[in-house]
């Protein structure tokens, strides 16, 4: 129920739709049970008692507590004040009367339905972009541990299972129970003693449908988690369907995709079949219930005793309110089993909404705008699970120079550019930017600070245009074409066919290796910040584009501080200083000639790259 709860705070912006909805369903509930009530005089038409009820002085109002009696004695005057008495006018009247009666409670049904829509979709829209906004703004750590299918899973069918089942209930929570209560109020009014009797069967059928309903949440939450793992299996089919496909892996892959579907259909199957149970299963019990109405009442009107004095039409009249409560019983019912069932999703949901997020901005964080002096690694440490990957790592990068960090695979140096953009924080030390602490400022202000090119080229499913405006929304298509020439880019760009509005597809995989790394390259060219953090950002170049992007970077990279995570050693041979790592530790540090000289670590790395 907390969590119902939560979805429900998603609803306060459209209170307006909500207090419409309300309004209609009373008058839905109020006509409906008035529709019944109108059936009494037409009965007595029909059983030629019509002469008994009627009256031809208009009744005086004495009070709530003879309301009942009023309502009929109104009915009945206004039935003889038209009709003069004559039962065939009486009764066109009379049907008249319930035509008007159920038109109105379905045009109050139409209205409810028509403010709920606007409520239910605006939740699940808000819901969805929460949902969203929550996914970008946590941390990487976080996905490290997750499945994306089963993010996917959660943004897309479990806020689809909430529009069908939490909020579906909301249509419920009103309506319902008012009709019910109304109803409830008229058979009091009718038959105190019938009634009561029947007040003693119904917690039997909730009790009943309770038992049904129980093992609900667990049943869907076992669906929505296979789910979420065969569109994962999707997800990484659709990335990795070239190296799938270099491997002959199609019957593996195809093979892990149909166990899991198939693991999802029989959770389905009894998860549907055990909510089918709730229609069948409330019908019969309300069945049930008539019957022993029916059983009951027909002895008060044959014997006529109790306190009620039921004749013939008002014992008719009972019955068709005793279903007038049968039915949302049923929907009631209904709605508690779909609650259940959406309780999982409404979980799911929540718990990325309610995950806490480590590098969120701190209280009275900074707006730093620029960078003045330098950029100090103090004694730094960190791990990304059980084992350090950096140790007590010191280092002090001066405004305008440029540092190289170098070493094997695993020694830390991608996790150095990790930290300094805050993609994680420090275990122990601190990082530094003009003596500030950068947890002490704000992460949007740190980032404006960093152009970055990463190892992997990350690009969109959009325009060449608008893939480089990331780094400057405000630039020109000078500014991008200008950025695309330094980058060694414009070459190709300028061939194709739409130019820099060429879209590139998905993860840009219309373009080759080296064209998305040069594109990844001229984006943080045209962001201009003053700090470049280049992790591996010729890799993926060929030789001839390594040489002429490595001029390009060399150009850029006067006057401002950059950090360069090279791998190919060659490409940082005039780096003001080179750091060695190895196994997370600086064990050497200085110019090349110098790292050269001293025919340690880095001269046998040299060594190894020129032998290779």
């Amino acid at each position: 129920m907390n969590h119902f709860v939560n979805i429900l705070r998603y609803a306060k912006p459209y209170k307006r739709f909500a207090i419409g909805h309300i309004i209609c369903n009373i008058f839905f509930a109020l006509f409906g049970t008035l529709s019944f009530v109108a059936l009494k005089p037409m009965l007595d038409v029909i059983f030629k008692q019509g002469e008994a009820n009627v009256a031809s002085v208009k009744p005086e109002w004495t009070g709530f507590t003879d309301m009942g009696d009023f309502i009929e004695d109104f009915l009945a005057y206004q039935m003889n004040y038209y009709t003069n008495g004559d039962n065939s006018k009486a009764l066109v009247f009379v049907v008249g009367l319930i035509i008007t009666m159920f038109l109105l409670k379905n045009i109050s049904g139409y209205f409810a339905n028509y403010f709920l829509v606007f409520l239910r979709n605006g939740v699940i829209r808000d819901l969805r972009n929460e949902v969203y906004r929550k996914t970008v703004e946590l941390p990487l750590s976080y996905f490290s541990e997750k499945r994306k299918g089963d993010i996917l899973a959660r943004v897309t069918s479990d806020v689809l299972d909430l529009q069908y089942s939490f909020l579906s209930v909301l249509e419920l929570i009103i309506r319902e129970p008012l009709t019910i209560i109304f109803t409830i109020s008229v058979m009091l009014y009718i038959s105190p003693e019938l009634t009561l009797f029947v007040f003693i069967f119904i917690p039997v059928m909730g009790v009943i449908i309770s038992k049904i309903g129980k093992s609900l949440k667990r049943k869907s939450d076992r669906v929505q988690k296979e789910q979420g793992l065969f569109l994962s299996t999707l997800e990484e089919t659709l990335t990795g369907l070239r190296i799938i496909k270099g491997f002959n892996a199609e019957d593996k892959f195809n093979d892990k995709f149909q166990e899991s579907t198939s693991r999802f259909y029989h959770f389905s199957n009894k998860l549907i079949n055990r909510q089918n149970l709730a229609s069948p299963v409330s019908e019969f019990l309300g069945i049930c219930i008539i019957a022993v109405i029916l059983w009951y009442g027909g002895n008060i009107v044959l014997s006529q005793t109790g306190s009620s004095n039921l004749d013939s039409s008002m014992f008719l009249v009972y019955m068709g309110l005793s279903y007038n409560v049968l039915t949302p019983a049923k929907a009631i019912s209904r709605g508690l089993y779909i609650v259940k069932k959406g309780g999982a999703a409404a979980e799911r949901i929540q718990e990325i909404i309610d995950t806490k997020n480590p590098l969120k901005d701190k209280e009275g964080a900074i707006n730093k705008k620029g960078f003045d002096t330098n950029i100090v690694f103090d004694n730094i440490s960190f791990k990304y699970d059980k084992d350090y990957v950096l140790k007590n790592f010191s280092l002090n990068i001066p405004k305008g120079k440029t540092v190289a960090l170098v070493g094997q695979s695993g020694s830390g140096k991608s996790t150095i550019a990790n930290l300094i953009t805050r993609f994680y924080d420090v275990n122990k030390g601190k990082i530094l930017i003009d003596g500030l602490d950068i947890r002490d400022l704000t992460i949007s202000s740190l980032r404006a600070q960093l152009g970055i090119v990463t190892q992997d080229a990350i690009l969109f499913n959009d325009s060449i245009k608008n893939n480089l405006k990331l780094g400057n929304d405000e630039a020109t298509d000078e500014q991008i074409i200008e950025a695309l020439k330094i980058a060694n880019a414009w070459e190709f760009v300028k061939d194709l066919s739409e130019g820099i509005n060429t879209n590139i597809g998905d993860s840009g995989n219309k373009l080759s290796g080296g064209q998305k790394q040069r594109l990844s390259i001229a984006r943080a060219v045209l962001k201009s910040p003053p700090v470049m953090v280049l992790d591996e950002a010729t890799s993926a170049l060929d030789t001839e584009s390594e040489r002429l992007v490595q001029v390009a970077l060399e150009n850029m990279m006067k006057n401002r501080t950059s950090i360069v995570i090279a791998h190919r050693l060659s490409t940082i041979q005039n780096a003001d200083e080179i750091v060695v790592l190895n196994k997370g530790e600086i064990v050497e540090q200085g110019k090349h000639k110098d790292l050269i000289n001293k025919k340690g670590v880095y001269y046998k790395l040299v060594e190894m790259q020129s032998f290779g």
